[in-house]
């Protein structure tokens, strides 16, 4: 039997590079995103949705997330960054356009999932969650939102892994956005990212992967930082 995975926002950076793999590995892989990536697999079972849009997203995925059988690993993957601007400057309606798609968005799809059998929900979080950034704001707002969210969830979904899992940094357009175009001498975290490790997506996906091998050892709700593990 075919072990079944969910990845929101599978057509780019780390969500593409964890759908190629579990396609290597012969999984099934139901992905979500507002594009098609260039996949051509038997095994890829595809539904373009923006999932900016909060209020649709229970009329139009319901259907296809209860679906799937027995699914193994969700990975609510889709997310954005927002603009590197100072918190003065940034406006309500900026930073709401990024909490809505970082934590209702997830609202909306646990909901769905809370009637499905899954084994494991992993929501990429981020180290912004726990660190306070300059310029950061709209971001490091969402993810530390959506890591609690996912703790709230744990306490109901009691027959499901639920992990806030922030990942490290990885070559995907987001963090090229930060290094080559932010002024690092305004935002110095933008220099870190330039000067420290960064992975490529592919790689990423396999410490991933090597991570859910060790679920069990965490518990469920929790943040899970893979540079510290």
């Amino acid at each position: 039997m075919s072990k079944n995975i969910l990845i929101t926002g599978c057509s780019s950076g780390l969500g593409l590079a964890l759908t190629n793999f579990y396609l290597s590995k012969n999984y099934k892989v139901y992905g979500i995103s507002r594009n098609k990536p260039n996949i051509d697999n038997k095994n890829f079972i595809f539904k373009s949705f923006d999932l900016t849009n909060i209020s649709s997203i229970n009329s139009s995925l319901n259907n296809f997330i209860s679906s799937i059988k027995n699914i193994n690993t969700v990975y609510l993957n889709a997310g954005m960054l927002g603009e590197i601007k100072e918190c003065t400057k940034l406006s309500i309606k900026q930073m709401q356009e990024v909490y809505e798609l970082n934590v209702y968005s997830n609202k909306e799809l646990l909901d769905i999932l809370s009637k499905t059998n899954t084994t494991n929900i992993i929501g990429i979080s981020s180290g912004a969650s726990k660190n306070a950034s300059k310029g950061w704001g709209s971001y490091s707002l969402s993810k530390a939102g959506l890591n609690m969210l996912l703790n709230l969830y744990s306490k109901e979904l009691l027959d499901t892994k639920i992990i806030a899992l922030a990942p490290g940094v990885i070559q995907t357009p987001m963090t090229d956005y930060i290094r080559y175009q932010i002024d690092d001498n305004i935002f110095t975290s933008a220099k870190i990212l330039k000067t420290g490790i960064i992975q490529k997506p592919d790689d990423a996906a396999e410490r991933i992967n090597e991570f859910i091998k060790r679920i069990d050892e965490f518990e469920s709700g929790s943040f899970v930082d893979l540079r510290d593990i």
